[in-house]
């Protein structure tokens, strides 16, 4: 099963610590490439996020939010006095230097912070625990909403590749009555042009031309690299960078049988290939 590397996540928990909110945002990045933000006093918890977020995730990038509201029942905050004194004396010295143009300072800005309020030591141990708890979950619910986007992305994926597997199959069917078509204009030119022509030599001509305008070898690749396109999708996995490569492939190919086309019929056939190529590739972005 592939999945999507476009996903929302959201997990919350609750306990005897508070409330912890995990939000996990993941769009397509090439590589896999996290942002975090977690609270002050859970800074601690980066490393062993960034290792989860690596366990679970191959690709994408992730912006990972973490919310934390204490229990209403909380104990009287505990001021650290050094922290607080350093914090005045910085502040009373940057009102000496702007004087008219210092704003006063807020006792909730002093509070907010970072080492003012004094953390529970003996308690961090299980406030960091009861947060990872709810990022599990949120992992869980975001390779689950990645999953059930992935399939959607197959199916579009599958719809197009049949469409480029069916185009490309009536090429090759039209191709030699497209041929004798071609043969037949260019006979019927010379013959209006008056010119005398040998047979023999005519016939040298139109196999050479014809040769230069088969396309059978890039119809048969196309039809390979469609096969290539369906197992990835069977195995599923981190296939994006396979599909991409395929997609430069089938792209090629196309390309290819526009620059050989001998009739209009395959220019308009051509064009019709680069159309559900470029659909696929744009689906394909999005894929882990």
């Amino acid at each position: 099963m592939i999945s999507s590397m476009t996903a929302f996540a959201r997990a919350s928990h609750s306990g005897p610590h508070g409330e912890f909110t995990w939000e996990l945002r993941s769009v397509n990045h090439r590589y896999l490439e996290l942002s975090l933000r977690l609270p002050d006093a859970l800074r601690g918890l980066e490393p062993r996020v960034r290792e989860l977020a690596s366990r679970e995730l191959g690709r994408g990038k992730v912006d990972i939010t973490l919310r934390h509201t204490p229990p209403a029942d909380a104990a009287s905050l505990d001021i650290n006095e050094p922290a607080l004194g350093a914090l005045l004396a910085a502040a009373a010295q940057v009102r000496e230097h702007l004087g008219t143009h210092a704003m006063p300072l807020s006792p909730l800005d002093v509070l907010r912070w970072p080492g003012v309020i004094k953390s529970a030591e003996g308690d961090q141990d299980a406030i960091e625990a009861e947060a990872l708890r709810s990022l599990h979950a949120a992992f869980a619910e975001l390779k689950a909403t990645r999953r059930r986007e992935g399939e959607r992305l197959a199916a579009l994926i599958e719809e197009r590749a049949a469409g480029v597997l069916e185009l490309a199959q009536k090429i090759g069917t039209r191709m030699p009555a497209i041929r004798d078509a071609w043969r037949e204009k260019i006979r019927e030119r010379i013959a209006a042009l008056g010119v005398p022509v040998e047979p023999a030599r005519l016939e040298q001509e139109l196999v050479l031309a014809a040769q230069k305008g088969d396309i059978a070898e890039e119809l048969d690749r196309i039809a390979i690299h469609i096969k290539e396109i369906r197992d990835c999708l069977a195995k599923g996995g981190a296939v994006g960078r396979r599909l991409d490569f395929l997609m430069q492939e089938l792209g090629r190919e196309a390309n290819t049988v526009g620059s050989k086309a001998i009739d209009m019929e395959i220019t308009q056939a051509a064009v019709g290939l680069k159309v559900l190529i470029e659909q696929m590739r744009e689906q394909i972005q999005n894929i882990e």
